[in-house]
C-alpha cells in the first residue's frame, strides 16, 4: 500500500508488558476507536509494513495492543516511534465542516488581507478547541480551529481563509 493512501492515526510509545504488547499513543477523537480497524500500518518516514491486530486495553495513561507477529518485549520495543496508519479509504465520511487533522496538514493559511501566516504543520488539542500550528520560514504561529477565526476549509485548493492577523 503507497503511503498516501494511510492516514497516521498515532504511533507506538514503546513496549507494553513481556509479551508482546506495544503501548499506544491514539491522535484519535476516541482513542479506543484505533481498535476497530483490523490491519494498522506500522512505519517510519513513508515506508509501512501491515500488521493484524489481535487485540487492544484501554489503560488509565496508555492503550496497549497486541499485533500478530510481534512476540515478546524485545519485538514490541523495537516498534517504538513507529507512526500507525489505516488506509484512507477505511475511514468514516466526515459530517459538513469537519475535517481529519491529516487532511489540514500541510494547507496554506491565508488571512482576509490576502497574507500567507504560514503552512499547517500540526494540531495541537487544548481541551478548550484545537489549534493550528502553523511553520512559515521556521517561525511558528499558533491559531485556534474554532468558527471566529477559521472561515473557510477548501480542501481542494489547499488553502485554509482565516480572521486573523500578522500581528499575533
Amino acid at each position: 500500500m503507497r503511503s498516501e493512501d494511510l492516514v497516521i492515526m498515532g504511533y507506538v510509545s514503546g513496549a507494553f508488558g513481556v509479551r508482546g504488547w506495544v503501548k499506544v499513543h491514539a491522535d484519535t477523537e476516541y482513542a479506543d476507536s484505533l481498535f476497530d480497524y483490523p490491519v494498522w500500518w506500522l512505519g517510519k518516514n513513508g515506508s509501512f509494513k501491515a500488521y493484524t491486530f489481535e487485540e487492544g486495553a484501554v489503560h488509565p495513561k496508555a492503550l496497549a495492543a497486541k499485533l500478530a507477529g510481534v512476540e515478546g518485549r524485545d519485538a514490541a520495543h523495537a516498534l517504538r516511534g513507529c507512526e500507525i496508519a489505516v488506509p484512507r479509504a477505511e475511514l468514516p465520511e466526515t459530517e459538513e465542516g469537519e475535517y481529519y487533522w491529516s487532511d489540514l496538514i500541510g494547507l496554506e493559511v491565508v488571512n482576509q488581507e490576502g497574507v500567507t501566516l504560514g503552512k499547517v504543520k500540526n494540531l495541537l488539542e487544548t481541551g478548550a478547541n484545537d489549534v493550528l500550528v502553523l511553520a512559515d520560514d521556521g517561525k511558528e504561529r499558533l491559531l485556534p480551529f474554532v468558527d471566529q477565526v477559521v472561515l473557510n476549509v477548501d480542501l481542494a485548493a489547499g488553502r485554509i481563509s482565516v480572521d486573523w492577523g500578522v500581528d499575533f
